[in-house]
């Protein structure tokens, strides 16, 4: 993997730098940052922008990380987009080397919505110094969290790895962040480097939050210069009013938002494959979080959601992650039972599921290929239960497309 952001902003000046004519926010962050990005998106939206937005990783399509205006592009503008920036991309090739497949993605992007849309929300694809995305500079950034993820590239301490998430900040931005302790020290550090107007949640940006179980949360958020009581969030999880809250503070850096915009915005979002219910009788819950802080989260707000019913897990994990983490963190749920298995998506990029049984004990098998798996797990589940696909985001894509 070639990190850095030379290349990216090569192509981009030799299209014409149509970002530079954007405005809108620039998302990093552990874990979080894609439903803080569509929570922000649907505010824009109901505020009467075009908006784009850029996610990442997608679920089942690359199509999926170009939306304008909730919706994917179709897999004909991909593929004309993709053709005509073919010449850019070999002109940098020569000069500079070829384009990393997330440059490419990076740069089609940009290339599409520039033209289309006003307001550009995009999702920073690993850390933030050096990816592809801190080429651009919208005008404000958000850091959801900072917790130990990629290490291989980041840093092996919260330190290291909160240095890279708020490099993305920069000079005069506004910028807001959830994060905390020796995270939020160094976030602080670098916005008054650069002079950037800084929000913090917990202190500038306020949330009260009421559980309303599967149906989402009722949550208050107050900031400078706003207040908005009584917002409905459809999103389940009790992380996500912390993020729902970023989204609405952002919105307030970029625009002059009102309480009925906020509201309108918020009631609508909706974020696919976390925590997200397909199916009944067995309930089957999907959830896209691959890191164990994710996995622990989620684990813990499913728990509350369902008390000590019986749930079965669907597992799979990429071979870039630690199994012992994981591992332990899909323990924390205290599955009755787990169907490992194989994504046939994920193209051999996998840590055996035989390995993964193996390693885990006590109510563990196996199954091939996911949907099988789903089946099984289904079966263990029995009608009053609960089967929890996770661990892997192509897992979740897979078991959505059977679905679709």
């Amino acid at each position: 993997m070639k990190l850095g952001t030379e290349r990216t902003r090569a192509i981009l000046d030799r299209l014409g730098a149509p970002d530079r004519k954007l405005s809108g926010a620039l998302i990093a962050g552990t874990n979080g940052k894609g439903s803080t990005g569509a929570c922000l998106t649907s505010i824009l939206r109901a505020a009467g922008h075009s908006v784009g937005f850029m996610p990442k990783p997608h679920l089942i399509s690359y199509t999926e990380r170009i939306e304008i205006n909730g919706r994917p592009i179709s897999e004909d503008e991909f593929v004309h987009t993709l053709g005509d920036l073919l010449p850019t991309l070999d002109e940098i090739a020569a000069e500079m080397g070829p384009a990393t497949e997330f440059e490419m993605l990076t740069a089609m992007a940009v290339m599409f919505l520039a033209p289309r849309v006003d307001r550009l929300v995009c999702e920073v694809g690993l850390g933030g110094r050096l990816d592809a995305t801190n080429a651009l500079d919208l005008g404000v950034t958000a850091i959801t969290n900072v917790d130990l993820d990629h290490q291989k590239y980041l840093g092996d301490t919260i330190g290291q790895i909160a240095h890279e998430k708020a490099a993305i900040i920069k000079d005069g931005n506004r910028a807001v962040t959830g994060c905390e302790g020796e995270a939020l020290q160094i976030v602080e550090a670098q916005a008054a480097r650069v002079s950037a107007q800084l929000w913090r949640l917990g202190r500038e940006v306020s949330i009260e939050s009421t559980s309303l179980g599967w149906d989402g949360h009722v949550l208050s958020v107050t900031g400078p210069g706003f207040v908005h009581r009584d917002l409905r969030l459809p999103l389940v999880g009790d992380y996500q009013p912390a993020n729902a809250a970023l989204a609405v503070a952002a919105a307030h850096l970029l625009d002059a938002v009102t309480d009925d915009q906020v509201r309108e915005g918020l009631a609508s979002t909706r974020w696919p494959g976390r925590l997200e219910v397909i199916a009944e009788r067995p309930r089957v819950i999907l959830d896209g979080g691959h890191n164990s802080a994710a996995m622990v989260k989620a684990g813990a707000a499913l728990r509350r959601l369902i008390g000590q019913e019986r749930l079965v897990a669907v597992f799979a994990m990429l071979s870039e992650r630690d199994p012992v983490q994981l591992l332990a963190a899909l323990r924390t749920l205290k599955p009755d039972a787990v169907v490992f298995t194989e994504p046939a998506s994920a193209q051999g990029h996998v840590i055996a599921p035989e390995r993964l049984a193996a390693e885990y004990g006590a109510g563990a098998s196996v199954a091939r290929p996911a949907g099988e798996a789903l089946e099984r797990a289904r079966e263990l589940a029995g009608t009053a239960g609960n089967v929890l696909v996770c661990g892997s985001i192509y897992l979740v894509g897979e078991i959505l497309a059977l679905r679709d």
